[in-house]
Formats: C-alpha cells, sequence, structure tokens
C-alpha cells in the first residue's frame, strides 16, 4: 500500500481501507483460483493495482459516467478503479465463470456497491458505455471491433468517450490504418518502477460526425 498512497496521496480513509484489503483477499483467492501467475502475486499493488489505477493519472470520470471492463480476469482494473471512482458505474466482464465468482466476491468483501460483474462475451452485451477500458485482452483492432456500437456518443467527461487501453511492449503495427483518434500515454511519466518503462495507456475515440444541414 506504501507505493499507492506514494502515488495516489488524496485516498479517502475508505478508499484507503479498501485498497488495502485487496492484498489478503486476492491471496486468499489465488489458491483457490488462479487468477493471477502465483509468482506474481507478491507483485499485486505494483503491477496490478498500481497499473489498474493509472487511468486515473489521464482522467478522473465524473459521477455516473458508465464504464464497461472487457476481459476483466480477477478484477482489473475495474475493481481499484471503481473504490477510486464510487461514484462512477463499472460492469465487469468476463466469459470465464470462476473469474468472475472471484470479481464478485471481492467486490462484495471491500463494499462496492458501484460494481456489476457477469460472466458474458463482450460481443453479447447490448448497453451502451462511457469508456471501454481493459487491459492487454487482445489486439487493438478486435476490441475496436467488438465495441462497435457500444460507446455512447455523448459526452460527459473532460476526454471523449471510447476506449480506454491499458498495454505493453511495441503494437505500432496494431495502430496502423486506424481510423480512430488516438492518443498514447507513456506510464513512465507517472511511475518511477522500472515495470512501467514499457507500459502504455492508449485512448482511441472516434472522430467526430460532421453535421448535415
Amino acid at each position: 500500500m506504501d507505493l499507492i498512497r506514494k502515488y495516489f496521496p488524496n485516498l479517502t480513509p475508505q478508499q484507503d481501507s479498501q485498497l488495502a484489503m485487496l492484498g489478503g483477499l486476492y491471496a486468499e483467492w489465488n489458491v483457490k483460483i488462479n487468477t493471477i501467475s502465483r509468482k506474481d502475486i507478491q507483485n499485486l499493488y505494483e503491477r496490478h493495482i498500481l497499473s489498474s489505477l493509472s487511468v486515473a493519472k489521464v482522467i478522473r470520470f465524473k459521477a455516473g459516467t458508465r464504464i464497461i471492463d472487457v476481459g476483466t480476469g480477477g478484477g482489473f482494473p475495474g475493481i481499484p478503479l471503481a473504490i477510486l471512482f464510487p461514484e462512477v458505474d463499472f460492469m465487469l466482464i468476463d466469459s470465464v465463470g470462476k473469474k468472475i465468482k472471484v470479481v464478485e466476491a471481492v467486490a462484495q468483501s471491500v463494499g462496492l456497491t458501484n460494481v456489476h460483474a457477469q460472466q458474458i462475451r463482450f460481443d453479447k452485451v447490448k448497453d451502451s458505455f462511457d469508456f471501454v477500458i481493459s487491459r492487454a485482452v487482445t489486439k487493438i483492432p478486435e476490441l475496436l471491433m467488438w465495441s462497435r456500437g457500444k460507446i455512447s456518443p455523448v459526452n460527459k467527461n473532460d476526454l471523449p468517450n471510447g476506449i480506454l487501453y491499458l498495454k505493453g511492449g511495441d503494437f505500432e503495427d496494431e495502430l496502423s490504418g486506424l481510423r480512430q483518434h488516438i492518443q498514447i500515454y507513456q506510464l513512465s511519466k507517472y511511475f518511477e518502477e522500472d515495470f512501467y518503462e514499457t507500459k502504455k495507456l492508449v485512448h482511441l475515440w472516434e472522430p467526430a460526425r460532421k453535421k448535415r444541414y
């Protein structure tokens, strides 16, 4: 938690407590259901929780924003972000039922009322959202295809509605030829740990449609 407090010094006592609970909860659940690699569970706060919260370095979601976390796994980035933004609605989905079981248990244990978890494929989701968030579940063009028709055209935040995608390494080839607007944020700008040297947050959104008169 010291690492989280270092980069997010203005947590409320409740947020601090909820984030602090995640370490024990994920360690306990990981013994039953392996949602995080067993060799990586000791790096939970640096590589999973802080990574999830990196989205908040780029945007502060306004109350009432609707977000879907696609391929959430054990609840990343959705659970930490739901703690940080209690007035934002989060839908966390994954096609693997046992992972959703972990998400539901963790959300209940820390008292999150703004999280809805569901075992479902993204292409079966009928609702629309302000933002699609995800963490390296597939290639960017495929995520764009999955997101078609699921992003609300009505903007209420400082960034345009779209996709916020946490991804590492070199993925320039995935971006070539896309018609979407693209903004890439280097996470090493916000966090000094070596792990973040090659990590990025990619924001993709549709160009504004020209009005016809």
